[in-house]
């Protein structure tokens, strides 16, 4: 899973590759309950905006923001499936995250070390994500939320390396640019397709404790 991300600072990135404002700037070491650069496409209108959304998504019939807790992360294989994430994912309300690079837990040293993943350009890069809109039955306030897509990478060259040893790897969904269009215009079926790590762009890797 993938708990940490940096997001990205990169206007101009936004601007060139999206046609759209990168919003007001929130913190750059984003975790879950943290506000997150996310793209989104209309599919009436066909706009794409970048907004700030809440990472853990918070499903639209939660009590309250509870639920976001366990839901900053999605399984490829059951999102379909699971109640927090199949209504979003049959509305195909998918979004794109924006960021310089992520962070994973490396064990190689036999502990626990930080390391950040991210491109060899050092480009800005986005990861696929599922949004959802919750309307407080409290307070009536709206709150956009979304959880970051996964996949196993138990046989990626450079993502099996992170996590504690015998627990599963995975890595988040990468999206090469040349897909971006397809990711934010995909039915559920094309981006089941999408959701393989072979699509990604290839991904580098450094030691960054926490300080």
């Amino acid at each position: 899973m993938c708990i940490n991300f940096a997001a990205t600072r990169n206007a101009g990135w936004v601007v060139s590759e999206f046609g759209t404002d990168l919003p007001d700037a929130g913190p750059v070491e984003v975790y879950p309950g943290f506000n997150g650069p996310l793209v989104v496409k209309s599919r009436q209108s066909g706009r794409v905006a970048c907004g700030s959304a809440r990472f853990g998504l918070i499903p639209a019939w939660a009590k309250d923001e509870k639920a976001s807790r366990n839901t900053y992360n999605a399984r490829s294989e059951t999102v379909a499936d699971k109640p927090s994430f199949r209504p979003p994912w049959r509305q195909a309300q998918y979004g794109l995250l924006l960021v310089d690079h992520f962070y994973e837990p490396d064990y190689e040293t036999g502990r626990s070390l930080r390391w950040k993943i991210g491109l060899a350009s050092e480009s800005p890069f986005a990861i696929a994500s599922l949004w959802e809109k919750w309307i407080s039955p409290a307070t009536g306030e709206v709150i956009v939320s979304f959880t970051m897509l996964t996949v196993n990478a138990d046989q990626h060259p450079l993502m099996k390396r992170f996590h504690k040893p015998g627990d599963e790897k995975r890595t988040p969904v990468v999206i090469k640019p040349e897909l971006h269009q397809a990711w934010l215009d995909a039915s559920p079926d094309q981006a089941m397709e999408l959701m393989h790590w072979t699509h990604m762009p290839e991904l580098v890797a450094s030691p960054h404790p926490r300080i």
